[in-house]
Protein backbone atom coordinates (compact mmCIF):
# COMPACT_ATOMS: atom_id res chain seq x y z
CA UNK A 1 0.00 0.00 0.00
CA UNK A 2 2.75 2.44 0.95
CA UNK A 3 5.80 2.32 -0.22
CA UNK A 4 7.70 4.91 2.29
CA UNK A 5 7.13 7.73 5.14
CA UNK A 6 6.98 10.30 2.74
CA UNK A 7 3.48 9.01 1.36
CA UNK A 8 2.19 8.31 4.72
CA UNK A 9 3.06 11.73 5.66
CA UNK A 10 1.56 12.89 2.39
CA UNK A 11 -2.04 11.00 3.15
CA UNK A 12 -2.23 12.17 7.07
CA UNK A 13 -1.72 15.99 5.55
CA UNK A 14 -4.11 15.77 3.07
CA UNK A 15 -6.49 14.36 5.59
CA UNK A 16 -5.97 16.61 8.38
CA UNK A 17 -6.67 19.14 5.36
CA UNK A 18 -10.17 17.66 4.23
CA UNK A 19 -11.00 17.43 8.09
CA UNK A 20 -10.51 21.11 8.47
CA UNK A 21 -12.56 22.20 5.56
CA UNK A 22 -15.18 19.92 6.58
CA UNK A 23 -15.27 21.65 10.01
CA UNK A 24 -15.00 25.24 8.15
CA UNK A 25 -18.12 24.12 6.00
CA UNK A 26 -19.62 23.08 9.42
CA UNK A 27 -19.29 26.34 10.36
CA UNK A 28 -20.58 27.97 8.01
CA UNK A 29 -23.86 25.63 7.74
CA UNK A 30 -24.50 26.63 11.60
CA UNK A 31 -24.22 29.97 11.17
CA UNK A 32 -26.69 30.06 8.14
CA UNK A 33 -29.11 27.85 10.12
CA UNK A 34 -29.06 30.77 13.18
CA UNK A 35 -30.11 33.19 10.30
CA UNK A 36 -33.00 31.33 9.06
CA UNK A 37 -34.04 30.89 12.33
CA UNK A 38 -34.03 34.24 13.51
CA UNK A 39 -36.86 35.88 14.34
CA UNK A 40 -36.37 38.39 11.86
CA UNK A 41 -36.82 35.94 8.99
CA UNK A 42 -39.74 34.77 10.63
CA UNK A 43 -41.34 37.69 10.64
CA UNK A 44 -39.98 38.22 7.36
CA UNK A 45 -41.82 35.26 6.35
CA UNK A 46 -45.18 35.37 8.07
CA UNK A 47 -45.13 39.05 6.55
CA UNK A 48 -44.66 37.75 2.84
CA UNK A 49 -47.59 34.78 3.64
CA UNK A 50 -49.83 36.93 4.77
CA UNK A 51 -49.55 39.55 1.82
CA UNK A 52 -49.74 36.62 -0.33
CA UNK A 53 -53.06 35.21 0.95
CA UNK A 54 -54.46 38.60 1.85
CA UNK A 55 -54.16 39.44 -2.17
CA UNK A 56 -56.13 35.90 -3.34
CA UNK A 57 -58.32 36.99 -0.43
CA UNK A 58 -59.18 40.12 -2.43
CA UNK A 59 -58.88 39.26 -5.87
CA UNK A 60 -61.55 36.20 -4.78
CA UNK A 61 -63.86 39.23 -3.36
CA UNK A 62 -63.67 41.37 -6.56
CA UNK A 63 -64.48 38.55 -8.46
CA UNK A 64 -67.73 37.71 -7.00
Amino acid sequence: MYKNFDEIEYDLQRLDLERKIALEELKGLKQEVKEDLSPYNWLATSISIVKKYGMLYLIKKILK
